[in-house]
């Protein structure tokens, strides 16, 4: 009996890589500890090169493995984790709706995108720390809108300390990485199809050839 397709072997249907980028501060690290362990906490402690962490969810019938990788986001650090774009599916820009510096960065930050992941990379705008009062707020709602209406990706804003939206930003980037991931499944098998049909018409000829010469 043949072997089930590594696949199916899995304890998942597909493994979907993500990324965190952003300004050192904005709340990377709060995000992935809220949404891989459902904890919040305080104490700031600024992430040295990479980490990452895994959490597996259930989308559409599918199970998801989620391997989330958090970036540090100051300079020099930044040649450490340029490499880390390369095998990105999904990648989260988080900015603090209370440091427009780290907005305006956001440019800059898709700039390395594009010059360092996969052209077809999923890419989603993350306007992190929503809870602060409105005194302190200096990004308002719209401009992030507008800015995720320019690049046309998706946009929320979240909250790591009350866990607003924060599910809904990694399924939502999953979501929209596992469709692009079955398109092309889809498309690839008809293809397969097409030349294994051609392979079989081409030793059918080859055959009625030899049949003939020998005959």
């Amino acid at each position: 009996m043949a072997a089930p397709p590594a696949r199916a072997r899995a304890d998942y249907d597909y493994l979907i890589k993500l990324l965190l980028i952003g300004d050192s501060g904005v709340g990377k690290s709060c995000l992935l500890l809220r949404f891989s362990d459902g904890s919040f906490t305080t104490s700031f402690i600024t992430t040295i090169g990479i980490d990452f962490k895994i959490r597996t969810i259930e989308l559409d019938g599918k199970r998801i493995k989620l391997q989330i990788w958090d970036t540090a986001g100051q300079e020099r650090f930044r040649t450490i984790t340029t490499a880390y774009y390369r095998g990105a599916m999904g990648i989260l820009l988080v900015y603090d709706v209370t440091d427009e510096s780290s907005f305006n960065n956001i440019r800059n930050w898709i700039r390395n995108i594009e010059q360092h992941a996969s052209d077809n990379v999923n890419k989603i705008l993350v306007a992190n720390k929503a809870d602060m009062d409105e005194s302190k707020r200096t990004v308002p709602t719209s401009k992030g809108q507008a800015l995720a209406d320019e690049y046309g990706i998706k946009f929320f804003e979240t909250s790591a300390k009350t866990n607003m939206n924060v599910e809904e930003v990694f399924f939502s980037i999953a979501r929209d990485i596992k469709q692009r991931l079955s398109e092309s499944d889809n498309k690839a098998e008809p293809q397969a199809i097409r030349i294994n049909q051609a392979d079989q018409a081409a030793s059918t000829d080859l055959s009625s050839q030899k049949s003939a010469c020998c005959g």
